[in-house]
């Protein structure tokens, strides 16, 4: 680790890190384990949690790092969160968990994705957020960290609901921040553009070769990379919030603003 980073501050930290299981999630906590902190890993498909965990035990084998259940779209998952945790306490939340799903256009979107979208990606946060600054509070001391996205800056077409859920998650975000001004409680929100992982498969109901054509000719951001931006805001010290941070591959510019090297235009 490099010592700008200051990963030491991070030592013996409690973080939650909700949709855990793969990209993002996986890779941010690993980096954080491997930074000596505990992690308390989140989402809903617990087999692959407890691999993950087996990984945070090696790159910090002193640590305490546990696989926890939790489908964000669960009142119940969400509302006994803190019980189920073996740790005696949470320092950093780490909002990720989210999802898009079906690219239809306004007027063909289907019911139940604009209800999945939405209590997954808003009311499921909202309501794990709640319970955590609630946490943070008692303790007079947090951080609330939300994986946003250039979605939630940005609208595109055929993005309707998601760009709407991620507008929302901004929206509550940066009220919280406000809402937080006198307390040591902090709160950030990253947003990643373009990020290859197994969101665009989901996006696409599982055609893999519609999503790998997301990211045909370009380098675009790694899981790795979203969570080094990740470490860093939350190893900043105690005076120091960092309210958001945008983050593209070097080709991207904007949500629709995206440059294929060797090939002509945008």
């Amino acid at each position: 680790m490099s010592q700008i980073l200051s990963t030491h501050r991070l030592q013996g930290k409690n973080v939650l890190v909700t949709g855990a299981s793969s990209g993002i999630g996986k890779s941010t906590a690993l980096l954080y384990a491997q930074c000596g902190a505990n992690v308390l890993l989140a989402a809903r498909r617990l087999d692959r949690l407890q691999d993950i965990v087996a990984q945070a035990r090696q790159l910090n084998p002193h640590g305490a790092h546990q696989a926890i259940s939790l489908d964000m779209t669960s009142n119940e998952d969400i509302s006994t969160i803190l019980q189920r945790s073996t740790f005696p306490h949470i320092d950093i939340l780490i909002n990720n968990a989210g999802l898009v799903k079906g690219i239809e256009a306004v007027g063909d979107i289907a019911d139940d994705d604009v209800a999945l979208m939405y209590s997954t990606n808003v009311t499921g946060l909202i309501k794990l957020t709640q319970i955590l600054v609630n946490h943070f509070k008692q303790r007079n001391n947090g951080h609330v960290v939300t994986i946003g996205s250039i979605a939630g800056i940005e609208p595109y077409p055929n993005g309707s609901i998601y760009c709407s859920t991620k507008h929302a998650a901004r929206a509550f975000t940066n009220s919280l921040m406000k809402e937080l001004i006198s307390t040591p409680i902090r709160v950030s929100e990253i947003q990643p553009g373009l990020v290859e992982t197994e969101f665009s498969e989901v996006r696409f109901r599982g055609d893999t070769d519609k999503a790998s054509n997301v990211y045909k000719d370009l380098d675009p951001l790694t899981p790795h990379d979203v969570a080094e931006d990740i470490i860093w805001v939350t190893s900043r010290p105690p005076h120091v919030q960092t309210a958001s941070s945008l983050i593209f591959p070097t080709n991207q510019a904007s949500a629709a603003l995206v440059a294929r090297p060797g090939k002509s235009g945008v």
